[in-house]
């Protein structure tokens, strides 16, 4: 196996729930009103730092389509899957695009208002004392 780059997006991004590698721009997003076995599923128009698995023909809620598991290259866990193509005249647009799964990435936003207090005391606290 060759080496792994991974693509540091720049803007607002959602990244791995498990590794925090960044997968995909906010502005790519299309539509948050996808679902999947497991929750809610967003869809983009891009995504990066993905293994694209093997096609299969799946029968989803919105008719036949030909799609592809995607895997975090770094971790390899599943974060969703990849439309190949539509065979309803009304599901072409979703061809190329990417689903990922919420409960299986993070928005930037989430994990970047975390914050660290230090509770131990330094010398203004103690000269107060």
């Amino acid at each position: 196996m060759g080496r792994i780059f991974v693509v540091e997006l720049e803007g607002r991004s959602y990244r791995c729930k498990f590794c925090k590698t960044h997968l995909a721009l906010a502005e790519d997003l299309v539509s948050r009103a996808f679902h999947c076995r497991r929750g809610k599923a967003y869809l983009f128009n891009n995504a990066v730092n993905l293994i694209v698995g093997a096609l299969e023909e799946r029968l989803m809620l919105s008719g036949l389509h030909t799609v592809a598991d995607i895997f975090c290259c770094c971790c390899g866990q599943i974060v969703g899957w990849k439309y190949e193509a539509a065979h309803e005249r009304g599901q072409k647009y979703k061809e190329g695009k990417f689903v990922l799964e919420r409960g299986r990435i993070v928005d930037e936003v989430d994990f970047a208002t975390e914050f660290y207090i230090d509770t131990r005391p330094n010398m203004s606290d103690a000269e107060d004392a």
